[in-house]
């Protein structure tokens, strides 16, 4: 690449100044040189216009016989060998003045002994053609003084024009090369003050200022690439400062979704609609499978066709369920996405917990009434009937006759007096170790299956977040009840547990296949259908209970879900 020679501003101004001074120091060193040559040419010209009159004196005193000639011939001698005409021989003085002098000098040389001699006619006869000379000689010393004149005239006026030349070229330089160029750069400058980093200075020049021009835009792109780069940092921290300060409102109103008393459904369908409003998720849907069946599903937003994402809900390696979103660009903060799992699979632990600690809180108060029971009614119906045995005895050796159906009601009645008691106290002592209403189902199945031939299959679709614990316990038992009926009383073969979602109805099907009753018909001292009944009160159910002979029983408990 072909480097080009910077032209330096102080430099031309240097050689213009520099031109000026050589200019008026050679004009003035003329103009002197020209004044110190003229000193003597008005002498010389005062001289020689003198030698026109001594020589007509001269001639006047041959005329007159003046005494006074050796005088005035010593005087011109004097005169014609003048200083002023000696100066006469420079290099500057014309030639032709030089040769007239020495013409004439010669001529008075030549003439001088005719006037010293008898034969000063010779003089007389040869005086004007010597004025003529001498008046030849002072008007070329006239001319050259003229000359002289004339020139150092020129040479001050060219002087003085290129003085003026280069002055106003300074002045034209220097408004265009610095002037206006500062004047830029001081606009620009002001410019960058006011914030306006993009500013370039159009001044194409390979001066110093063009360099200092081509720095300042390379200085203000930088500064503006910097600032450019600074804006998109602290806009992209803001984002991120504003994304995270979502992000904790978001937690923070999902956490606080988890601090009311009683988590149900609703407290899990509001943190879904607080997730759908993250940017990017378009739909939510939170899914619990439950191992005994039963799942249950919430959702939140409207779904279409794109692809589900999924995020597992676990807590301490034991997974409870699955969160699943749409979205849409942009792409919803993960980390978000995994923080609200957490808070779900906590807001589903907690639900259980709650639970089991409710229906512990519950089965506690059953045991304490059992306990009651057992160490008051209890023990006082055992004391009866032990004392009605001993009174049958005293009346068989008494031979009373009329108190013997007496005595048997009786005791038929202390007896199903106890066995009712032993219901309720097996009933108040039953013990529920699951919060999931399919695994207490199961386990409670299980151990009545242990007592019986009788195959008991669970069929469970009913999800445990609707269900609260009051619920819980009282279907259950229900379901106890129902099951424990259908073993004593019915010969089945199998006995089918069904239960299942219907919109927001819960329902469970207790069916055998045994010799089925007539519902109509009210057994005397056989309470359990009527405790059924009330425990389906106590769920705001509806019991229905149909069977047939040698047709089976059908036990159908409806209640509404979320109460």
């Amino acid at each position: 690449m072909k480097q080009t020679k910077t032209s330096i501003l102080t430099k031309t101004i240097a050689q213009v100044m520099l031109w000026i001074v050589l200019i008026s120091i050679i004009t003035t060193s003329f103009a002197l040189m020209t004044l110190s040559s003229s000193l003597k040419d008005a002498e010389a010209v005062n001289i020689s216009g003198s030698l026109r009159m001594q020589s007509y004196r001269l001639a006047y005193d041959i005329e007159t016989n003046s005494p006074e000639i050796v005088s005035h011939l010593n005087k011109f001698s004097d005169s014609i060998d003048s200083p002023s005409f000696q100066a006469l021989e420079q290099w500057f003085v014309p030639d032709d003045i030089e040769l007239s002098y020495q013409d004439i000098r010669l001529q008075w040389h030549s003439l001088k002994p005719a006037l010293l001699s008898d034969n000063k006619q010779i003089y007389l006869n040869k005086v004007s053609l010597f004025v003529d000379q001498i008046d030849h000689f002072v008007f070329r010393l006239q001319q050259f003084s003229e000359r002289k004149l004339i020139t150092l005239s020129i040479i001050g006026a060219l002087g003085l024009s290129l003085i003026v030349f280069l002055s106003v070229f300074i002045i034209f330089f220097t408004q265009r090369q610095i002037v206006s160029p500062l004047h830029r750069l001081v606009q620009a400058s002001k410019a960058m003050t006011k914030g306006n980093y993009s500013v370039q200075v159009d001044l194409k020049s390979d001066n110093e200022l063009g360099l200092l021009s081509d720095s300042f835009n390379h200085m203000a792109k930088q500064i503006h690439f910097n600032y450019r780069e600074l804006e998109n940092r602290v806009e992209d921290k803001t984002k991120k400062l504003s994304q995270a300060n979502r992000s904790l409102t978001t937690l923070y109103k999902c956490s606080q979704q988890l601090s009311a008393s009683q988590l149900d459904e609703q407290t899990f369908k509001n943190i879904l609609d607080i997730f759908i409003h993250i940017e990017g998720v378009t739909s939510a849907r939170l899914i619990v499978e439950e191992a005994s069946g039963g799942d249950w599903e919430i959702t939140s937003g409207e779904s279409n066709d794109s692809p589900w994402s999924l995020q597992e809900l676990s807590i301490d390696g034991e997974q409870l369920g699955y969160l699943m979103w749409q979205f849409s660009l942009p792409c919803p903060d993960q980390k978000l996405i995994i923080n609200i799992s957490n808070i779900l699979a906590r807001g589903i632990f907690y639900n259980q917990t709650q639970k089991q600690t409710h229906q512990l809180i519950l089965l506690e108060e059953r045991s304490a009434i059992a306990r009651e029971l057992h160490d008051s009614l209890a023990q006082s119906l055992s004391y009866l009937k032990i004392q009605t045995t001993l009174l049958k005895r005293q009346l068989v050796k008494c031979d009373c006759k009329n108190t013997g159906n007496t005595l048997i009601e009786l005791d038929e009645g202390l007896k199903s007096a106890y066995t009712q008691l032993r219901g309720l106290l097996n009933t108040f002592r039953l013990t529920i170790n699951k919060a999931h209403f399919g695994e207490a189902l199961q386990e409670i199945t299980t151990t009545l299956a242990a007592q019986t031939n009788i195959n008991i299959r669970v069929n469970n679709e009913l999800p445990s977040l609707p269900i609260n614990a009051q619920q819980h316990v009282h279907l259950l038992q229900l379901i106890r009840e129902a099951t424990l009926n259908a073993i004593k009383h019915s010969k089945a073969d199998n006995i089918i547990i069904t239960c299942f979602q219907d919109s927001e109805q819960g329902c469970i099907n207790i069916e055998d296949d045994g010799v089925g009753f007539d519902p109509t018909e009210e057994k005397i001292n056989h309470y359990g259908l009527r405790i059924m009944q009330e425990r389906a009160n106590c769920v705001h159910g509806t019991l229905s209970i149909s069977s047939e002979f040698e047709h089976g029983c059908t036990v159908n408990v409806t209640f509404p879900l979320n109460q």
